[in-house]
């Protein structure tokens, strides 16, 4: 008998410890149901989406809701009951509308909440102030004129009705962004554009594109003259005796070509590695220092000859059959062997190493998106993050990369675009479509 009575107590006990994890592991819970805001919502305007995830890991969801509240009258963007199977974890997607939900501009209150299924009914809520803003902001340029060769720059200076973290100018698809800058005591915004160097008046379309915090957008037509401007077309022997000594710097850099024929790593280098490079290069001028950090003309290599221009588009030969095509980003110049190379103006090193067709490479920014580059050096001085003089020695001229003699590719980009290096050597073309420009009155 007292052995039944043992059994019995621990079989209760055992079924009471069950029930009561059971019960605290569900509708007995007191944890409170989890909200996640999927983005910093400060300012609610025209195109505003929230993205709120709602949890509860124990008893589950009973409810979430989501208003918005202005001059004491919520609106209610969302209302959910969770009914029949349990529900863990729920993801809303809320477009707001303020015309139909009678918004204006300036301060509302958005208030999230959610509550669960526990028969404490553990809720949780969250309060946030925001600024409705329902007004597109308003574009006003300060340079009407503007002159754009094909592969050149243009700067453009222009002004907002109000604050705007998004703004730029966009050429077809590829957005240049600006820069806060201050003229005559006024805050303006600062942008250079490049334009391809084979744009036609029809091709080009070119747009100031602004964005407020409240998502809200203006697009602008920038009024501009293109320029006319021809570009050269060559074609370029590959000898066997080039592609000896040039491909295997290539294959020791790039293992997974060793044993190729010489001629498909031209190919490969022509062509993949080329765009590789290209991108790599985009990457690292997304990034500049948001001031102007160059100062006057940019200098050109002492006494040196042009081998190539801007824009050259190239068709390489081998043994009679075309491998391949490329145009020409910058401009080749050549003097003696190892010469010295030196910045063509001051600002930051932002690369200095091998890449690729460019051989060892150096990059500098000179702010608000404006870089040189220089290609195919022997030897590099200088280090990343050092700031450089206009005129320092960055390094001596060589062959390494894709070049088939000791010379200088010279490049300038800007936002990530090669643009044609000469505007920048003419201290006339910066008078008239930089200095000038600046001379604002407003």
């Amino acid at each position: 008998m007292k052995t039944y009575k043992i059994y019995f107590v621990s079989i209760f006990t055992v079924l009471v410890c069950a029930l009561s994890w059971w019960f605290f592991a569900t509708i007995g819970e007191f944890g409170k149901p989890q909200i996640q805001m999927m983005q910093d919502i400060r300012s609610i305007g025209q195109r505003t989406v929230l993205e709120i995830a709602f949890s509860d890991n124990g008893s589950g969801l009973k409810s979430s809701a989501i208003t918005i509240t202005q001059d004491n009258q919520p609106r209610i963007l969302s209302n959910l009951q969770y009914k029949g199977k349990k529900t863990n974890r729920n993801a809303v997607s809320i477009p707001i509308d303020p015309v139909a939900l009678k918004l204006h501009d300036g301060p509302a209150v958005l208030t999230i909440t959610a509550e669960d299924q526990a028969v404490w009914k553990n809720s949780v809520s969250i309060t946030r102030m925001v600024n409705v803003d329902v007004v597109p902001p308003q574009i006003f340029l300060l340079t009407p004129v503007n002159h754009i060769n094909p592969g050149g720059t243009c700067m453009l200076l222009f002004r907002t009705s109000k604050p705007v973290p998004v703004s730029g100018v966009r050429v077809d698809d590829q957005l240049y962004p600006s820069y806060p800058v201050t003229v005559n005591n006024k805050p303006c915004q600062l942008v250079y554009f490049a334009l391809p160097a084979r744009s036609t008046s029809q091709a080009a379309q070119i747009k100031v594109y602004v964005r407020d915090q409240g998502g809200n957008e203006t697009v602008q037509s920038v009024p501009h003259l293109l320029l006319k401007k021809k570009f050269r077309d060559d074609k370029m022997p590959i000898s066997d005796s080039f592609l000896q000594q040039k491909m295997p710097e290539f294959m020791a850099q790039l293992p997974a070509l060793a044993g190729k024929p010489l001629i498909d790593v031209f190919i490969y280098v022509n062509g993949t590695l080329r765009e590789e490079n290209f991108r790599t290069i985009q990457t690292i001028c997304r990034k500049s220092e948001p001031r102007q950090l160059w100062e006057g003309t940019f200098l050109r290599m002492k006494d040196a000859a042009p081998m190539a221009q801007f824009g050259d588009r190239r068709t390489y030969v081998h043994a009679g059959k075309n491998i391949g095509e490329s145009t020409h980003l910058g401009v080749d110049l050549a003097s003696t062997a190892n010469a010295p190379i030196e910045a063509s103006n001051s600002g930051v090193v932002v690369h200095a190493g091998y890449l690729g067709i460019y051989g060892n490479m150096v990059m500098i920014d000179h702010g608000y998106g404006l870089f040189s580059l220089y290609a195919h050096l022997s030897n590099i001085d200088v280090k990343i993050g050092q700031a450089v003089k206009k005129g320092e020695v960055l390094g001596k001229s060589g062959l390494t990369g894709l070049a088939g003699g000791d010379h200088l590719h010279f490049s300038i980009l800007v936002g990530g675009q090669f643009i044609n290096p000469t505007e920048w050597w003419d201290p006339h073309w910066i008078q008239d479509n930089v200095t000038k420009k600046m001379d604002v009155s407003f």
